[in-house]
């Protein structure tokens, strides 16, 4: 269901991808070739590297030139927290597989995947502090941020009256906040005037709020095949996404209904009804147009940066990201 985003057409970015990679292996090389297992067990297995090619955009807002080995660096400290966030997601969830193998949990238990997150994001702190002090201070923050926003999910599991803001709150702090950070470090070492920089962060932030809320609708949209694991599993595991509160704040029977069926665990049949209710409501709908409100954030601070092939991608990127759910 992934559609293609214009980030990854962009000049010399196939080359860059692969400078990430072989830069993100060697970052997490030690002299425990168990540790090392650990840690490169998720960069081998792939991924879109969304983060990195945030970063390196950024950085070529304005000209068309390669990138530099510093922006390299900046974009895979970016990855490699979001990297040691999924090890800790998946010990939470207590999640079996992903990016279609065995989660490090799985494999090597959960104490050793909490251990080897931590590791990358130690790892992170050591390569942003080679770029300089505002840089290693932006992925501190962000660190603290991506927590904040998973505690204020966590503190509302299984909760039926959670509010929209609190929704938002939540996505701004666990995603949106390193994709503003990674398009903000690309700018920051790439060396774009302060305006740059500060309109490709916002960028980044609305690019993240866009990601995160087509990420959920797909959740409850998607078939278990398209998404390679249960529909409806936020539901399930008591994560109320924007498309469920939404179904849940209309006036309808259905909305009842479906407040009856969730607050809970549930069963098989339970979740079936509930993904039911859900998309055959106006909350699916209700989602995307908040969504068009950050996709909209997003192409207006694209106005705010030089022509470039760099720009033009960025400009399209959320809109694009966001017609993958409209049906």
């Amino acid at each position: 269901m992934a559609t293609a985003s214009p980030l990854l057409s962009l000049p010399f970015m196939a080359l860059d991808r692969d400078r990430v990679d072989l830069a993100l292996r060697n970052a997490v090389q030690t002299k425990d070739s168990h540790l090392n297992e650990l840690a490169s067990h998720l960069i081998i297995a792939g991924g879109k590297r969304l983060r990195p090619v945030l970063s390196i955009a950024a950085a070529q807002v304005g000209n068309e030139s390669p990138v530099s080995d510093e922006v390299i660096q900046g974009s895979i400290a970016c990855e490699l927290v979001h990297l040691g966030s999924l090890y800790h997601d998946d010990v939470m969830d207590e999640s079996l597989t992903r990016r279609g193998v065995d989660t490090v949990n799985a494999r090597w238990g959960n104490l050793q995947a909490i251990l080897a997150g931590d590791f990358m994001l130690a790892k992170a702190s050591e390569v942003s502090a080679a770029l300089g002090t505002e840089v290693v201070t932006l992925l501190a923050q962000t660190i603290g941020r991506l927590c904040e926003g998973q505690i204020e999910e966590l503190r509302h599991t299984y909760d039926v009256s959670r509010t929209i803001p609190s929704y938002l709150v939540s996505i701004e702090g666990k995603t949106a906040s390193l994709f503003a950070t990674a398009a903000r470090i690309g700018a920051i070492v790439a060396g774009h005037d302060r305006k740059i920089v500060d309109a490709l962060t916002s960028y980044g932030s609305a690019y993240g709020m866009v990601f995160q809320i087509v990420d959920d609708i797909l959740d409850v949209i998607a078939t278990d095949g398209e998404l390679g694991k249960r529909a409806g599993h936020d539901m399930e595991e008591g994560v109320y996404t924007l498309p469920v509160l939404l179904t849940l704040s209309s006036d309808s029977t259905d909305a009842i209904e479906l407040r009856d069926l969730l607050g809970k665990p549930f069963t098989s049949d339970e979740r079936d009804k509930a993904l039911q209710i859900v998309r055959s409501n106006s909350g699916i709908a209700s989602a995307i147009e908040t969504a068009l409100e950050y996709v909209s954030i997003a192409e207006t601070e694209c106005n705010k940066m030089p022509p470039s092939s760099a720009t033009t991608a960025m400009r399209l990127a959320p809109r694009i990201l966001l017609e993958s759910v409209v049906r």
